[in-house]
């Protein structure tokens, strides 16, 4: 068998500890990538797939990338899901004797990504872990890699929560022990379409005390560990800007489940899983990305406690008056530099000069800000102003240190100002100095030969040299030059004191651009010690960004301060926020919403396309607006603090999981059900509609008896089935309202307002009409609704047909009548069942199991007859 190449044995070795990574492999200019690697790569990059003599007996599949264009590569690979390994040679090649040795130095995952043309700047980038415990309880945590934020939460053994919350956070990686159960990870990547990643090892790194300070609970500690010490093994660097890891108290926050986030399409649309067409889309007057980010996370968790709402209120209300103030506070705001992101890669020690520059010219709006501020007669806005706390040392050392216009890279010189430092001064001195001798020594050259053409150059090869064409070379006096070079028209000389002066210049060059380095990466270190008081500014900016911009949204959209009470939700001329923001027209017809104790279930009545799901939808999104702090779109708003939200809206089959409509319908029915509480909202949309009429009906009612008797939530429910607006005699907490809805000229026109009262039909037929179905099924559709609302609608009377045609529906209908002219013993024992149902002490699943025990029995019987 053939032995390999020192070099592939050196690449197995290391790619045997990644096999779950991309090897992107150094060699010279290019990261190469062998066997398996190269044959997906390849594929996943559309790259050209080459071979390599590597010893084998068969050549080895091989492909290579630029190295100075992989972040385009790895980019591709990281959003399908891969991590990438980074291979880099870490010794000398001249200096390095046998293979030059090399290290994996960053393992770059979908969750660990640091680049900034890599993650988006209005979006957190989180990782997370999970752990499982003995007592079945699980503990999640997040981290932020970019900006250093971490939170922690404990869960009990209820697993679908810990899916919930990990489905309302942006996710794309999640760390788990390699002994969780298979069906748990299962239903990570089925539900959350995300990476799994493992470790094991749960030792905590003291090093990293600081930011565990307020972790007293030992899961807490070792489930922090899990997350902390998978970074440090993909990272191999730094992670000083890690902030103390913040405990989640999730009975702090507003409860939204998967659905609920979903359907009410809080930060992306469903269709097109984008910003726009999202209440984030509609509320994101931010100006900067860190602003952009907090509003996004304060959606997804609103508050649930009234001072916190009120406070936020207060803000708002400040920066609503003071028009002019608000203005030159974005002004401001848009020359503020993404401080979370920054302070991260200080840290991690790729940031460079022209990011410094930028964070000065951040700080130095600070005191600008500050002023603005507390010009400002509110105490909420004045307390943000005492926090933004000026780092006039930092700015200092900026100012002196970093040229106004630095390069990008930081190896190349052009970075230290003068006066800095003194022995960058003299070489700077001498380099400078050495280059105006020799533009002296050329115009005295040309003038002792009469050379007018001659010339003093420089390249990378052949250092200083005095050039002169071959038609003035006799004019050289002899023994003074000596040949360098010779070219087609001209000859390069150098003469003793042009080289010795090229030495003196080329090494204060050299010693100026390490000494340069050198002294960039000490001011990062100096930096970096400030990193908690920059992050600290990014918070409070963040904050102050994100309540100008509830200002900002609230006046250009006319939205009103909301109060809030225990006792009755009362909204007048409530608005959907979005809605009215895509219409074309602008002609949203706004309602009002009330519910209170005495009436706690609205049953919404009113034909398909009128408006009651979008009905439905406003007040969730008028409530998530107020338990966020900011005004919401109507006149007036009296509202509860509500402390969870669940949502049954819109119907789709979810095949990747085998689920039907229905099956959809009753999960997340029974997932409000199981965990409402009174001071929960409760929207239930056309329920039942998933199976047969007396199925969906029967379940429907049943939902709304169990609610009304035994959660008590507030609740909207919308519903096609007529017969149960009759539920306002039998529940006393249920209100009957419709959409109303006229026919004009046969046509059906909708008014999209809301009235009391169940609505008088349902312009189904309509509906279909203006889908444009074909005349003459909308003409029999109408027959067919005639005949089953008259008194004698038994039989549907079919259209005439041929006398030589056998009319399959006359033989059916007649088989019908036989089967039920005279009930028989087991039809009687069929209908007393029937007839015995306790509908209002069985849970909706007890009802759904006893229908379908019924259905079977009849069944068989029509079968067996």
């Amino acid at each position: 068998m053939a032995k390999l190449t020192p070099m592939m044995e050196q690449y197995l070795r290391i790619k045997a500890d990644y096999q779950d990574a991309f090897l992107f492999f150094r060699l010279g200019d290019f990261y190469e990538m062998f066997f398996d690697d190269a044959i997906k790569a390849s594929r996943e990059l559309e790259i050209t797939l080459t071979k390599r003599d590597g010893g084998k007996e068969e050549p080895i599949p091989m492909c290579g990338i630029p190295y100075h264009a992989a972040e385009g590569y790895i980019k591709n690979l990281v959003e399908k899901g891969y991590k990438v390994a980074i291979c880099e040679q870490v010794e000398d090649p001249k200096t390095a004797k046998g293979v030059v040795k090399r290290e994996v130095v960053q393992l770059i995952t979908p969750g660990t990504v640091m680049e900034s043309t890599m993650l988006n700047e209005r979006n957190n980038n989180y990782i997370a872990s999970l752990s499982h415990f003995n007592d079945s309880s699980f503990v999640v945590v997040y981290c932020d890699l970019s900006t250093g934020e971490s939170r922690i939460a404990h869960f009990s053994s209820d697993f679908d929560r810990v899916i919930h919350e990990f489905y309302n956070q942006p996710i794309k990686e999640i760390v788990v022990s390699s002994n969780l159960p298979e069906e748990l990870k299962k239903q990570l990547t089925d539900k959350l379409q995300v990476t799994l990643s493992y470790q094991d090892e749960v030792t905590f790194n003291g090093e990293y005390r600081n930011i565990c300070e307020n972790l007293n609970d030992e899961r807490l500690i070792k489930a922090f560990s899990r997350l902390l010490n998978y970074i440090q093994y993909t990272q191999k660097r730094s992670l000083d800007h890690l902030q103390q890891a913040e405990i989640i108290e999730l009975d702090h926050f507003l409860s939204l489940d998967m659905y609920s986030k979903r359907n009410l399409e809080l930060t992306e649309t469903i269709l097109k899983k984008g910003r726009h067409g999202s209440l984030l889309w509609v509320l994101d007057k931010t100006v900067t990305a860190m602003g952009s980010r907090m509003l996004k996370k304060w959606i997804e968790r609103p508050l649930l406690d009234k001072i916190q709402i009120t406070n936020r209120l207060d803000a708002v209300q400040g920066f609503y008056q003071a028009f002019m103030e608000r203005e030159e506070l974005r002004e401001s705001l848009k020359s503020v530099y993404d401080l979370e992101r920054l302070a991260g890669r200080i840290a991690f020690g790729n940031v460079n000069a022209r990011d410094l520059i930028q964070l000065k010219k951040s700080l130095k709006r600070l005191p600008g800000m500050k002023e603005l501020l507390a010009s400002i007669d509110n105490n909420q806005i004045n307390h943000l102003a005492n926090l933004l706390e000026y780092p006039e040392d930092l700015v200092e050392l900026l100012e002196n240190s970093i040229m106004e216009e630095p390069p990008i890279s930081i190896k190349e010189g052009s970075i230290i100002k003068d006066g800095y430092h003194e022995q960058l001064d003299k070489y700077r001195y001498a380099s400078r100095n050495g280059k105006k001798w020799i533009a002296e020594l050329e115009q005295k050259e040309k003038k002792e030969t009469n050379i007018k053409s001659l010339k003093i150059g420089y390249n990378r090869v052949f250092g200083y040299y005095i050039e002169v064409t071959k038609a003035n070379l006799h004019l050289l006096p002899e023994g003074k030059y000596e040949r360098k070079q010779t070219l087609t028209n001209a000859e390069r000389f150098i003469t003793p004191d042009l080289k010795e002066k090229e030495q003196l210049i080329l090494e204060a060059e050299e010693k100026s651009v390490e000494l340069e380095y050198t002294l960039f990466t000490e001011i990062r270190e100096k930096i970096k010690i400030q990193i908690p008081r920059l992050q600290s500014l990014a918070e409070v900016i963040s904050k102050i960004d994100v309540l100008q911009a509830f200002a900002t949204v609230s006046e250009a959209n006319n939205y009103n301060r909301p109060t809030f009470t225990d006792e009755k939700l009362q909204v007048k001329n409530g608005r959907h926020p979005v809605i009215e923001q895509v219409m074309d027209d602008g002609t949203f017809v706004p309602n009002d919403i009330v519910l209170d104790d005495e009436k706690s279930i609205l049953l919404i009545t009113g034909p398909n396309m009128s408006g009651k799901s979008t009905y439905m939808r406003q007040l969730a999104l008028i409530a998530i607006m107020g338990q966020i702090g900011c005004f919401v779109p109507c006149d007036e708003a009296q509202l509860i603090i509500f402390d969870q939200i669940f949502t049954r809206i819109g119907a789709a089959d979810d095949l990747v999981s085998g689920q039907s409509t229905f099956m959809v319908e009753m999960l997340e029915a029974n997932h409000a059900i199981a965990h409402a509480t009174e001071r929960s909202l409760i929207l239930l949309d056309e329920i039942g509609r998933g199976t047969s009429t007396y199925d969906g009906m029967a379940l429907a009612q049943a939902i709304v008896e169990y609610i009304h008797d035994h959660i008590h939530a507030k609740t909207l429910f919308s519903t096609h089935y007529h017969e149960l607006t009759a539920l306002d005699e039998s529940l006393s907490k249920l209100r009957n309202i419709h959409v109303r809805a006229e026919e004009y000229e046969g046509n059906v026109v909708f008014l999209h307002q809301i009235k009391e009262g169940a609505a008088d039909k349902s312009y189904g037929i309509h509906v279909a009409q203006l889908a444009n179905l074909p005349d003459k099924l909308i003409e029999r559709a109408s027959i067919i609704l005639k005949q089953l609302e008259s008194d004698d609608a038994s039989v549907i009377q079919s259209p005439p047909v041929e006398s030589n045609q056998l009319s399959f529906f006359e033989e059916a209908v007649k088989e019908e009548n036989k089967l039920t002219s005279v009930p028989n013993e087991k039809e009687l024992s069929i209908l007393n069942a029937l007839d015995n149902i306790d509908l209002f002490d069985m849970t909706p699943l007890e009802a759904m199991n006893e229908l379908h025990r019924l259905q079977k029995i009849v069944r068989k019987k029509v079968i067996t007859k």
